[in-house]
C-alpha cells in the first residue's frame, strides 16, 4: 500500500543515542510479557509482533543512560502500555462496547496503591497482571509525591481511551485545541514524563513540580512526541483501524487542505513546539531554580529531567524510523552522515534551517505598531440569550467610585475613560440574577484585573523592568491571606495593592478555607500569567499558538471569574467532579471562545497602537506566516470549534456524567445551573464587547487614553525604571 502523503523534514537539532543494553532489555521483556499473558493465547499478540516492534529499541533510544535493570524495567512499562492500547481496541473499540470499557477501567486503578503494603486484587487479565507487577517493582524507589503524580498520569491515560472510543462511537471529528488537550492525556507522554525521572534518576523536586516552566516541558514535550507519532501512525491508525484521533486528520479538516499540506502543517506545530520546549528550558527554569532557592542537588534533577526529555525526543524519532508499526518509508536510517556513528541518523543540519529557522525567525521579528486599519467582525452566532442585571447602573456608579477610592484613576485611566469602559454592564450579563451587592463585588474584580491588564506592560513592559514587576507580583500574592482575609489592608501601599486587599477581603470573609484556597491559587496564576507576558514582552517573542491559547485563559481571568461562579455549587456536587475531563472541558471551550472574542475586538488597539504581540490573531498570522483576513476567518473556525465542543460535551457527555458519579436531582440541577451560567458568561461579555467604548474607533484612535501615561511615573514597588522618557521610548 502506497503511503497517503510524504513525510516532511523533521527538526531534530539533537543526535540520538543507543543505551548498550539493549540487548538484555529485549530478553528480559520478551520473557517478562509472556509470563503476564500478554503473547501466545492472548488474542493481541503474539510473539513476531512484539519482536517487530521492538519496544527494548523504543526504551534504548529514549533512555540512552541508564543501567540494564532500570532499562528492563521501563520497556516492561512500555511493552504493556502499548499491549493496554492494542487490548482495548480489539476488546472495545472495535465492538463499540462503552459500558463493558468503563468497567473494564475502573478496575485497573486498584493495581496502583498510593501506599505499597496496600493489597491489590487478583489480576483477571494480562494488563492487570502486567499493571500490578510493574507499581510493585517501581514505586519503592520513588517518593509519594512522584507515586501520586504519575499514578494520576496513567489513570488518565488509562480513561481517556474512553474518550476516543466515543468520538469513534459518534464519527466525530476534535477541532485542534481540543485534539491537543486531549491527546495529551490518551497518548501517555505525560506518563513517559514521569518514567524519565524513574530511568535518568532526576526526580523533580514536588515544590516546583507543578509550576509552569516544568508544566511547559512537560506539556511542550508531550504534543511534540504525540505530533511525531500523528505523523508516523496516520497510515495504521486512520486508514486501517478507522481512528479519527489524528493530529493530520483534525488539521485537515479544519483547514480544509490535502492531507499532504495537513501534514506539512503538523510538522510546522511540533517544530513550534520543540522550540517553545527549548525556549523554556533556557529561560524560565534557570529563573524558577533561583527564585525557589534550589539546592545544587535539586538543579541537577531538574536539568537531568530537561536532558532526560530532550534525550527522548530524539529517541522517540529514531525509532519511529526503524519499527515496523509505523509508516517510514523512503527515509534514511543509515548513519553515513556521522561516519558510522550509531543512532544518528536523525541528526541531520539542514533540519535546523529551511521552514523551523524561517518559523522561530517570524516569532522574533514581528514589527510593531503597524498601521491595520478598522478590524473586520465575523458573525457571532452565539446561541444563547442575553439576560442583564436591573441593578447594572447602580453597580457601574459604585464600581468606578470604588475604583477612584483605591487610586486606579490616579495613573493610567481617569473617570471618563472608566466609565466608557463600564465593567458593570459585563456583570450585568455575566450574573444576571445577582444582588446588588454581588454585581458591585463582581464590576469591581473585573475593574481590578482590567487594571492590572492594562498597568504590567506600561510600568513594566515597555521599561523591560522584571525584577520591578516580580517584586509587584510577590506582594500582590502576599495580601491574598487565607487565615485573615482583611490582613491585607494594612500592608497595601499603591493602588493595584489597597484594590486587590480590598477585593480579597471582601469576597472571601464569608468563605470556607478551602474555597479560600482555591481562589487564591486562581488569583496566584493569573498574576503570574501577567509575569509570564512581560518575559515574551521582554523577549519580543509571539507566543508558540499552543502555549497562547493555554495561558490565555488565565490571562482574560477565565480561570478566576469560572472559579467565582463554581463556589456556589459546591455544596451540591461531589468535590472531584469539577477535575473531570467532562468540567474542564466545558470551561476551557467557553474560555478560549471568550479570549479569542477579545482577541477579534481589540486587534487594532493592541497590535496598531499598543505595539502587543499577545493577540490570537496575530499568533496565527505569524506561525501559518498568512495574512490578517485570512487569520481572522481561521480565529472564527476556531472559536465555532469550541462553541460545537461545548454543546457536544452538553449534550453528549454530561448525562455520562450524571451516571458516572450517581448524581441525583440535586446534583443534576446544581450541575446544570453551572452550564447555564457559563452560557450566560458567553453571552454577557459578547454583549459588553459590542457595546462598551475599550474598543471603538475613537478609543483606538486616542491611544485608549495614553496622555495619561504621563502620571505614571515612579509610582508603586520597583516601578522607578517607569519614568516618561522611558515609557515612550522606541
Amino acid at each position: 500500500m502506497s503511503q497517503p502523503f510524504v513525510l516532511p523534514d523533521f527538526y531534530v537539532p539533537y543526535p540520538a543515542r543507543l543505551n548498550p543494553h539493549v540487548e538484555t532489555a529485549r530478553v528480559h521483556t520478551r520473557e517478562w510479557a509472556r509470563a503476564m499473558g500478554m503473547l501466545e493465547g492472548s488474542g493481541v499478540w503474539e510473539e513476531h509482533d512484539l519482536e517487530s516492534h521492538d519496544y527494548a529499541l523504543l526504551c534504548s533510544y529514549t533512555h540512552p543512560d541508564c543501567d540494564a535493570e532500570a532499562l528492563s524495567l521501563v520497556t516492561d512499562w512500555y511493552t504493556w502500555v502499548f499491549f493496554f492500547d492494542d487490548h482495548f481496541l480489539e476488546i472495545f473499540k472495535r465492538t463499540q462496547d462503552r459500558a463493558g470499557g468503563k468497567a473494564y477501567l475502573d478496575r485497573l486503578p486498584a493495581f496502583m496503591p498510593r501506599d505499597p503494603a496496600t493489597a491489590m486484587p487478583d489480576p483477571a487479565n494480562p494488563v492487570e497482571a502486567g499493571l500490578a507487577d510493574l507499581w510493585t517493582r517501581t514505586v519503592p524507589a520513588m517518593s509519594p509525591a512522584w507515586r501520586a503524580r504519575f499514578s494520576e498520569a496513567t489513570e488518565a491515560l488509562l480513561y481517556e481511551s474512553l474518550w476516543e472510543l466515543d468520538n469513534i462511537n459518534e464519527g466525530r471529528i476534535a477541532n485542534p485545541v481540543e485534539y491537543i488537550e486531549m491527546r495529551r492525556k490518551v497518548g501517555g507522554a505525560p506518563w513517559s514524563a514521569g518514567l524519565v525521572e524513574y530511568a535518568a534518576g532526576a526526580e523533580v523536586p514536588e515544590r516546583v513540580a507543578h509550576s509552569r516552566p516544568l508544566r511547559v516541558l512537560r506539556d511542550s514535550f508531550s504534543d511534540a512526541v504525540h505530533l511525531r507519532n500523528d505523523l508516523f501512525s496516520y497510515q495504521r491508525e486512520v486508514e486501517d483501524e478507522g481512528e479519527n484521533s489524528n493530529g493530520v486528520l483534525v488539521l485537515e479538516k479544519f483547514l480544509g487542505c490535502t492531507t499532504q499540506e495537513a501534514a506539512e502543517a503538523v510538522n510546522d506545530l511540533l517544530t513550534s513546539r520543540l522550540q517553545q520546549f527549548e525556549n523554556t528550558a533556557l529561560t524560565e527554569v534557570p529563573g524558577l531554580c533561583l527564585e525557589q532557592g534550589l539546592g545544587p542537588g535539586e538543579c541537577a534533577a531538574v536539568a537531568a529531567y530537561a536532558k532526560g526529555l530532550q534525550d527522548w525526543q530524539s529517541g522517540g524519532h529514531e525509532w519511529h524510523l526503524r519499527s515496523s508499526r509505523y509508516m517510514n518509508e523512503g527515509l534514511d536510517t543509515g548513519p553515513s552522515r556521522f561516519d558510522g556513528v550509531l543512532g544518528t541518523s536523525a541528526l541531520d543540519i539542514r533540519t535546523l534551517f529551511g521552514r523551523p529557522a524561517a518559523a522561530r525567525l517570524r516569532t522574533l521579528t514581528h514589527v510593531p505598531h503597524q498601521k491595520v486599519g478598522p478590524s473586520p467582525l465575523p458573525e457571532f452566532d452565539l446561541p444563547y440569550a442575553l439576560s442583564l442585571s436591573p441593578h447594572h447602573q447602580e453597580a457601574r456608579r459604585l464600581s468606578v467610585d470604588w475604583a477612584e477610592r483605591m487610586g486606579l484613576l490616579d495613573d493610567i485611566w481617569d473617570r471618563p475613560m472608566l466609565e466608557g469602559f463600564d465593567f458593570a454592564l459585563c456583570s450585568a450579563g455575566l450574573d444576571p440574577d445577582a444582588t446588588a451587592e454581588e454585581l458591585e463585588l463582581n464590576a469591581e474584580w473585573l475593574t481590578w484585573g482590567t487594571y492590572g491588564d492594562d498597568y504590567y506592560p506600561l510600568a513594566f513592559g515597555r521599561p523591560h523592568n522584571l525584577l520591578g514587576a516580580k517584586e509587584c507580583t510577590e506582594r500582590l500574592k502576599s495580601l491574598a491571606s487565607v487565615g485573615d482575609p482583611a490582613a491585607g489592608r494594612a500592608s497595601a501601599v499603591t493602588p493595584i495593592e489597597r484594590a486587590l486587599a480590598d477585593l480579597w477581603a471582601r469576597t472571601t470573609a464569608p468563605m470556607a478555607t478551602e474555597a479560600r484556597e482555591q481562589l487564591r491559587t486562581a488569583l496566584h496564576a493569573m498574576l503570574d500569567s501577567w509575569m509570564w507576558e512581560l518575559l515574551n514582552q521582554t523577549q519580543h517573542r509571539v507566543p508558540d499558538p499552543v502555549d497562547y491559547i493555554e495561558m490565555r485563559r488565565t490571562t482574560f481571568g477565565s480561570e478566576l471569574t469560572m472559579l467565582l461562579c463554581r463556589l456556589r455549587h459546591a455544596e451540591a456536587l461531589p468535590p472531584g467532579i469539577y477535575r473531570t475531563g467532562t468540567v474542564r472541558t466545558l470551561e476551557n471551550a467557553a474560555a478560549d471562545y471568550a479570549a479569542l472574542l477579545n482577541d477579534l475586538f481589540s486587534y487594532r488597539k493592541e497590535v496598531e497602537v499598543q505595539g502587543e504581540i499577545h493577540n490570537g490573531v496575530l499568533v496565527l498570522q505569524t506561525f501559518f506566516d498568512c495574512d490578517y483576513p485570512t487569520a481572522v476567518s481561521m480565529v472564527d473556525d476556531l472559536m465555532r470549534g469550541r462553541l460545537r465542543q461545548f454543546e457536544h460535551v452538553k449534550r453528549h457527555e454530561l448525562p455520562m456524567l450524571y451516571e458516572d458519579f450517581a448524581l441525583g436531582t440535586a446534583g443534576r440541577a446544581a450541575l446544570e445551573a453551572y452550564v447555564r451560567e457559563l452560557e450566560d458568561w458567553l453571552a454577557g461579555i459578547l454583549n459588553w464587547h459590542r457595546g462598551v467604548r475599550r474598543y471603538g474607533a475613537d478609543e483606538t484612535r486616542s491611544g485608549g487614553g495614553a496622555a495619561a501615561l504621563v502620571r505614571l511615573g515612579a509610582i508603586g514597588i520597583g516601578t522607578s525604571a517607569a519614568r516618561v522618557g522611558t515609557l515612550f521610548a522606541p
